[in-house]
């Protein structure tokens, strides 16, 4: 549907449409879908190896995501100089070379997700001046040169997690003036240089969640004066020392899921805008009021920390009802307090024991709880043949090399094992030596598995025994049919579970009773077409990000997500065939979510989710594909359901009316605007100037790769 125009205001338009060679106008890949209206080029899966040559210069949208584009030479995008969102995901991408993205000088919006990009050049986005958005997870980059983003000055996000980076060197981000959030999370992070974020003058948020670092890196965040939001969650250290945290501007930090035993009072006396300091599910057995007190600290979380609460507690419950902190959490011990809310023990019942009698106390407590002591390390690294080792960080390797079955003569202290690319169908109980019943009862310290790009069919019950410490399970591309009930049960502090690329046709929420700390869930690309009511019910305390993309899921139930409410951060469910969609409403804490790509009918049916657009601050990717009148309105534009029962309270807006002009009168791109070499044009009208096409710089200097 068109708007009317007035036929005297569309001669100088059509005029200029008619300056545009007429190639331009109809050309389109033939492998490609493309939609003239809203310039958008989409080639998704369609097993392209190089970019396209024929699209249309004046395409401003570019989607390329699951093809085979395993290089991108000098000059790529030289044809589409006015792109603005280019989408590279699954492209099984290796090389780029310098100069690939250097005619996209109107591009914000850059996806290399899920790739094999291992390093990132100097120079390697040149070019790339407009850009906000760059994204760059689940790659296997292992190094930033100085200089990989000099040319980006606008970027305001940029995301690298799910790689495979351990060391960050100095001025690694020397270019971003206009960085706001940094996300490396899910990296081997095991040190960064002091000056690693020299010069992000601008960054609000850093994201180094589950990493390696074994210590706070004191003095490389105070070169970050405006951060205010810090996640340091699954880190392995175990102590936090006096002054450790200085920063001036830190409003939340979330150090939660670690090692923690213990931390100096006054760890964070240097942060004088703590508001939210997050300590949940640490080894905290006491821990002394904050002095001097941070004056702005309103919650303290000790949620799943062994806290005891005797006379030692009391100077911490005191000061919290003094300085009005909320402390969240439980009493661990004494067995009379046991489960107790902090909040709810009265200062006057925090007593001690005869010194005898608490030490007598203490002591059973120990012995109860403590595990057994960890083997001397040797000074010589255990190995398997055909793998590799590393002593300092704990990791172990043996990707690709076509093992059948797991090797053995692991470390007992390896943390990281990495067996993608191999040939297992499955993971015997038998794997290790001497022992009867656990593949890795003689791994205790395992807290990562990667066993992606296998030919495991079924994940059986018992299949993690001895692998209680596990935090991720790595599964993707495998050939999973099922998962049995209690496979997942010995593993209960599992965070990170991928079971994308498999053949699952349902949820597995059985076998997701008993990992009640959940945080991420993967599930894209496997045959599920329904999921019924309540099927991510165990995890609603815990779960964060839920991927359920690419599935050609068909129904969910209205209920499917019920439970889930203010902790989940991020819902992916593009690639899809619904035409409806579940509840969002409890979904109050959402940051991302991604509904491209869906048949949607944008009829009454539809109403709850454009009623929960209006009312929620986020970007929701939803186009209409039917009733055929609508196909490709966003959702949040159509004003059919303002018809709808209930709808009358919608926001306005302007009706579209039904004329439709002639095909030649389309209006001007609006990204055509910038200033160019022009030509004149004489008409009847007068004469009018058209831009002439961009034409990109040609460069002689030696190709760089990431």
């Amino acid at each position: 549907m068109y708007p009317m125009v007035c036929p005297t205001a569309l001669r100088p338009l059509l005029v200029l449409l008619l300056a545009i060679p007429g190639a331009y106008l109809g050309k389109c890949p033939k492998e490609c879908t493309c939609d003239q209206i809203s310039l958008t080029v989409t080639c998704v899966n369609k097993n392209l190896t190089e970019v396209p040559p024929t699209i249309n210069e004046i395409t401003v949208k570019l989607d390329l995501r699951g093809n085979y584009i395993q290089e991108l030479p000098s000059g790529a995008f030289k044809h589409t100089p006015y792109l603005t969102h280019l989408s590279m995901q699954r492209c099984n991408l290796r090389t780029v070379k310098e100069g690939a993205f250097r005619a996209l000088g109107r591009l914000v919006f850059l996806n290399l997700a899920n790739n094999n990009i291992e390093i990132l050049y100097q120079e390697s986005f040149d070019g790339l001046s407009s850009l906000k958005q760059l994204l760059i997870d689940r790659n296997r980059v292992e190094e930033i040169q100085p200089g990989a983003f000099s040319q980006l000055g606008f970027l305001n996000l940029l995301s690298l997690t799910h790689n495979q980076l351990t060391y960050i060197p100095n001025m690694a981000f020397q270019g971003l003036q206009n960085i706001k959030w940094l996300r490396l999370s899910h990296n081997s992070l095991n040190y960064m240089a002091t000056e690693a974020f020299a010069g992000l003058f601008t960054l609000t948020r850093l994201s180094l969640d589950h990493n390696e670092l074994q210590f706070f890196p004191t003095e490389t965040m105070t070169r970050l004066p405006e951060v205010t939001r810090l996640d340091l969650s699954f880190n392995p250290m175990t102590f936090l020392g006096e002054e450790t945290v200085s920063m001036n501007k830190l409003t939340h930090l979330f150090m939660d899921h670690m090692s923690l035993q213990d931390l100096s009072h006054t760890a964070v006396s240097l942060s004088p805008s703590l508001t939210h300091l997050d300590l949940s599910h640490n080894q905290l057995r006491v821990l002394q009021p904050f002095t001097p007190a941070s004056p702005k600290l309103a919650r303290l979380n000790l949620a799943g920390n062994p806290i005891y609460c005797n006379c030692y507690l009391l100077p911490l419950r005191e000061w919290g009802i003094r300085k009005k902190v909320k402390l969240m959490g439980a009493c661990g011990g004494p067995a009379h307090f046991s489960g107790e809310n902090l909040e709810a023990i009265h200062p006057r019942d925090l007593r001690c024991q005869s010194q005898e009698a608490m030490l007598k106390a203490e002591f059973e407590e120990q012995t109860r709880v403590m595990p057994p002591p960890t083997p001397e390390p040797t000074n010589k690294v255990k190995c398997p043949a055909n793998c590799a080792c590393e002593g300092e960080t704990h990791h172990s390797s043996c990707e690709n090399r076509g093992h059948t079955k797991v090797p053995r003569g692991f470390s007992p202290d390896t943390r990281l094992l990495d067996l993608r690319g191999n040939h297992f169908h499955y993971i015997p109980a038998n794997s290790f030596p001497g022992v009867v019943k656990g593949a890795f009862k003689l791994l205790p310290g395992l807290l990562t598995l990667h066993m992606e790009n296998n030919s495991i069919a079924k994940l059986e019950p018992g299949i993690l025994t001895g692998a209680e410490k596990l935090r991720g399970l790595y599964l993707t591309s495998n050939a999973i049919t099922g998962v049995a009930p209690r496979a997942l049960d010995p593993a209960p502090d599992l965070d990170t579970l991928h079971l994308g690329g498999n053949k699952l046709k349902e949820v597995p929420s059985d076998a997701l009773a008993k990992t009640g700390n959940l945080g991420e869930l993967r599930l894209s690309g496997n045959p599920i077409r329904w999921i019924g009511p309540h099927a991510f019910q165990p995890l609603a305390r815990t779960l964060k990000d839920l991927y359920l993309d690419g599935m050609g899921l068909e129904k969910m139930s209205k209920d499917s997500l019920a439970g889930l409410g203010a902790g989940l951060r991020s819902l992916y469910l593009e690639g899809n065939q619904l035409e409806e969609v579940p509840d969002f409403n409890p979904l109050t804490g959402l940051e991302v979510i991604n509904l491209a790509e869906n048949p949607l009918l944008c009829d009454c049916p539809l109403l709850p989710l454009r009623m929960w657009i209006e009312k929620v601050n986020l970007k929701v990717r939803a186009t209409c594909v039917h009733p055929p009148e609508l196909r490709g309105r966003r959702v949040k534009d159509v004003h059919i359901f303002k018809a709808c029962p209930g709808g009358e309270s919608l926001s306005s807006a302007p009706l579209p009316k039904v004329s439709k002009p002639p095909k030649s009168t389309k209006p001007k791109p609006a990204h055509l605007n910038a200033p160019r070499q022009v030509k004149v044009v004489k008409t009847k009208a007068g004469k009018i100037q058209t831009p002439k096409p961009a034409i990109s710089k040609k460069t002689t200097k030696r190709s760089k790769v990431v």
